[in-house]
């Protein structure tokens, strides 16, 4: 048998996080909201609704060409894509095809291993990225399909990769650093948990050597990078059966589904094409123009790219692995930003975000708190209000409650006691309850002054200010 190999590319569905939908005003935000109430009847595709463009989807998609070195083209229009299907309310998908937003691009990206070390760099090719706007959402219950129409005319941007990749392990790298990318032009939050960010994997095998591209299998909206991994493996196993099977390839292109609590693939039909879409110019919606000014002022808005911004946390003193946690996580970068800013010690706000913060969430399974809140809890640490141990009780009580710092802080009477009058009551106690501890300390113990200060703190719940409270103990025992 000859040696084979796999080819396989990407269409990446990602959803633009804007306001407002696509063609009309309704909420973009219609995640867990009741069904078919973020609705109008251009989205639900009556008849005599005109759709108008979202300009903020249009600028944030140039963005993401840019940022996927993409050439934009200065002449493109929206396109009528049709299809029948129940969650698709006008017949129709207003798409892009033949003159799409940009042509070309790259996206570099790299495989590593479970202990961060470099397996593999590489590049996939960008063919194409288009705007158009998602169907609804279908619930099959038996015999019975419910349609939820609350996300029809969502803005979407369809990233379409050159056929570069050759195993499932560069398709997830490819795909992880494409959504870094989405994410840092705030282009779309790519939760995938949300289905914000979907996939459509085509694989194809051929023998090792030639260029020739054989039919290939077209794997429909794969919604995790686990689901991409074991999808694309599952299905290169099956076409590699076939190839034994058959002496070739597959005789044309076919469309599987993911089966995602029996881990394979299930073949659906064969493949469209463009002709079976019947594509032609939408004719509600002029061409759209951009000049070589308009396509340079918006590069100049670009926001620094995540390698970019991995190697200003490296260079701040962070290790890879708590860098990549920042721009794959853009609520804990965007915390991690506020807080570094205030202290100016990346140390210090490492320790507090990615350690004490992040396993908080983990414990409680609950999202962080706003970057506000967290810079007003190291405020109130930085002038006095409450020690750094207290800090840590606050934060606890912060990812459990939801609440502010200062809210914490009063409800629970944590003031830290900085007063020097009663520190030196406090010290005085503790002097008189402690005289071994007192006379070790004079014969030469250092340590027995550890004592002596944690009997004030216990006294004081934990309030007093240690440092004040070293600083009038060894006043007194001089």
């Amino acid at each position: 048998m000859p040696e084979l190999e796999t080819v396989i590319g990407l269409e990446v569905h990602a959803q633009m996080s804007t306001k407002t939908k696509m063609f009309c005003n309704c909420d973009n935000d219609a995640f867990g909201k009741k069904p078919n109430t973020t609705v109008c009847p251009i989205c639900m595709g009556h008849p005599g609704t005109l759709p108008v463009p979202n300009g903020e989807a249009i600028n944030k998609a140039i963005k993401t060409s840019l940022a996927i070195k993409g050439t934009i083209n200065e002449d493109n229009h929206f396109d009528r894509k049709h299809y029948f299907y129940p969650d698709l309310p006008p017949g129709f998908q207003i798409s892009q095809y033949d003159f799409p937003l940009s042509s070309g691009g790259s996206v570099d990206y790299t495989i590593r291993d479970a202990s961060g070390q470099v397996i593999k760099e590489g590049v996939c090719g960008i063919t194409r990225l288009h705007m158009e706007n998602d169907a609804g959402k279908l619930t099959h219950r038996g015999a019975m399909t419910l349609c939820d129409y609350n996300r029809a005319g969502t803005p979407l941007m369809e990233i379409v990769t050159e056929p570069d990749l050759r195993s499932s392990d560069e398709a997830v790298a490819f795909a992880q650093e494409l959504r870094r990318i989405l994410i840092a032009m705030d282009a779309s939050d790519a939760d995938m948990f949300k289905g914000m960010m979907r996939f459509d994997a085509s694989i194809s095998l051929r023998e090792k050597g030639t260029e020739k591209l054989n039919p290939r299998s077209e794997i429909k909206n794969l919604n995790s990078f686990k689901a991409l991994e074991k999808a694309l493996k599952y299905e290169e196993g099956r076409l590699r059966k076939e190839w034994d099977k058959d002496g070739g390839p597959l005789p044309n292109d076919i469309t599987v589904g993911w089966l995602d609590d029996e881990e394979k693939t299930k073949v659906l039909r064969d493949k469209e094409t463009a002709d079976d879409y019947r594509y032609f110019p939408e004719p509600d919606i002029p061409p759209l123009k951009f000049t070589k000014k308009d396509i340079e002022d918006i590069r100049k808005e670009l926001p620094p790219l995540p390698q970019e911004r991995k190697q200003e946390y490296m260079e701040l003193g962070l290790d890879e692995a708590q860098s990549v946690q920042l721009i794959d996580q853009p609520e804990l970068q965007k915390i991690f930003d506020a807080v570094y800013e205030k202290t100016k010690d990346a140390k210090r706000t490492s320790g507090l975000i990615l350690t004490q913060l992040v396993g908080f969430l983990r414990a409680e399974e609950k999202e962080a708190p706003d970057a506000g809140d967290m810079v007003q809890l190291v405020e109130k640490i930085e002038d006095g209000t409450i020690s750094a141990n207290a800090g840590k009780d606050v934060l606890e009580k912060m990812v459990k409650t939801g609440k502010s710092a200062s809210e914490i802080i009063e409800a629970e009477g944590m003031q830290q006691i900085s007063d020097d009058g009663a520190i030196e009551e406090l010290v005085q106690k503790a002097i008189d309850a402690n005289p071994e501890a007192i006379e070790s300390y004079k014969n030469g113990k250092e340590a027995a002054l550890g004592a002596i200060v944690g009997w004030v703190m216990k006294e004081s719940k934990g309030q007093a200010n240690p440092a004040k409270v070293n600083e009038i103990l060894k006043k007194k025992l001089k």
